[in-house]
């Protein structure tokens, strides 16, 4: 078999990663505005998607103090009994803990992400949803900004989600909830 035969080409279908955020302030606040909303990006398979505050060492950045510089980590792989791509979350902040499917990870922990999964952190609610292709060297990403949370929609998400590890249940609209800002573990203190 030539190497042509075996590359990867254009016409293979990606697998993409539908990315639907969702914060109950988006309106007012301008948290998207570093995001490319509405296209789909390419990326390598063997490189990781960072989500964070920080735009120079992200991917994608969200124009809020209160995530983390490094907030969370999307990783590609495939395993021997699946043809498809599949991804894992790990949590990057030390200070802000992140939930996949009420599974909170603290600092570095890593979660194997189902085609369809509930991530929150912070005041985000994020839909990730995997769309299966065949190519294995790369991927697509489309982000999008979603009207009403994804827990509450219950065409979503099919299992009911348990109380968050903060022991509150589901925020309301009407509920102003006060997450700490975090600090940069850079600065020194005199």
């Amino acid at each position: 078999m030539s190497v042509s035969q075996t590359m990867e080409t254009e016409e293979d279908l990606l697998t993409c990663l539908r990315i639907k955020f969702y914060h109950q302030q988006q309106q007012r606040k301008g948290l998207y505005s570093l995001l490319p909303l509405g296209n789909r990006s390419k990326h390598l398979a063997d490189e990781s998607i960072r989500l964070g505050r920080d735009a120079q060492s992200c991917t994608f950045a969200l124009a809020d103090a209160r995530v983390s510089r490094k907030q969370l980590a999307l990783q590609a792989y495939r395993t021997a009994d699946s043809p498809d791509l599949l991804f894992s979350l790990q949590n990057l902040s030390q200070t802000v803990k992140v939930s996949v499917n009420g599974t909170g990870l603290d600092f570095l922990e890593r979660a194997d992400l189902p085609s369809k999964a509930l991530v929150r952190f912070a005041e985000y609610e994020i839909l990730i949803i995997r769309e299966a292709g065949e190519a294995k060297q790369s991927f697509e990403v489309e982000l999008e900004v979603l009207a009403v949370p994804p827990s509450r929609d219950t065409g979503t998400m099919v299992s009911t989600l348990p109380v968050m590890d903060t022991g509150a249940s589901l925020i309301s609209h009407q509920q102003e909830v006060q997450v700490p800002l975090e600090t940069d573990e850079t600065l020194m203190f005199s």
